[in-house]
């Protein structure tokens, strides 16, 4: 009834809701380690204790990621005296990198190289997500004259971008 208590307060007192086997077979994956640790006197390896435990390596290092507490971003990591380094500061961000900035910028200029006309059409098109019909009925001119014009477009933004 302790035991039973203590896993009752350990699951409903923390931050991330985690399932009960997934947090089970972490436990389990930490009581394994340590009886392997004692009997081999070396560290096991992740492998080893999903073949004790009779799981895969992935489901033990998913149920023990499971279970870890949450990191501030703000969290320092190491500091040499200056300025200390942050959990923030490892974190790469792919979407908003240097490179992606630049095309971004480059993009912005052609479109503003383009007439007005041409410039909405694009904009519909690839900015709105509307279809070539769409764009017809809102300009009032053919589907056809919509295709030439967008053709038209994106063969001039092509000729500035390279």
């Amino acid at each position: 009834m302790i035991l039973g208590e203590v896993k009752r307060y350990l699951r409903d007192n923390n931050s991330i809701r985690v399932s009960r086997s997934l947090r089970d077979t972490a436990y389990k994956a930490i009581y394994t380690r340590e009886h392997l640790l004692k009997k081999n006197l070396k560290e096991p390896t992740v492998c080893e204790i999903a073949d004790e435990l009779g799981v895969t390596k992935e489901e033990v290092t998913y149920a023990l990621d499971a279970i870890q507490s949450p990191v501030s971003l703000y969290e320092p990591v190491y500091t040499d005296g200056g300025d200390p380094l942050y959990v923030m500061d490892q974190i790469s961000d792919k979407k908003n990198s240097e490179e992606h900035w630049v095309e971004d910028l480059s993009l912005s200029e052609a479109m503003k190289r383009l007439p007005e006309r041409e410039r909405h059409i694009i904009d519909m098109r690839f900015f709105e997500g509307k279809t070539q019909t769409e764009v017809a009925e809102e300009i009032h001119i053919s589907q056809a004259q919509v295709s030439r014009l967008e053709k038209s477009a994106l063969r001039a933004m092509k000729h500035y971008l390279t």
